[in-house]
């Protein structure tokens, strides 16, 4: 098995994983309302995904 010739140093170590960095969400905004979402999803708001309607929202009687 093969065996490193030397020890691999934390600042060589660390530059090497600069790159493993979390990304933040990214947001867009909904064609219809104009409310931020997450791209590829259905919109909490208006319920629509890609101009079309894909949850039915239920309307508010008050008596």
């Amino acid at each position: 098995m093969a065996v490193p010739f030397r020890k691999t140093s934390k600042t060589r170590k660390r530059m090497r994983r600069t790159h493993y960095k979390i990304s933040g969400n990214e947001t867009t905004k909904c064609s219809k309302c104009g409310a931020d979402i997450r791209p590829h999803r259905v919109c909490k708001e208006c319920g629509t995904y890609k101009g079309k309607e894909e949850i039915v929202q239920k309307e508010e009687t008050t008596n």
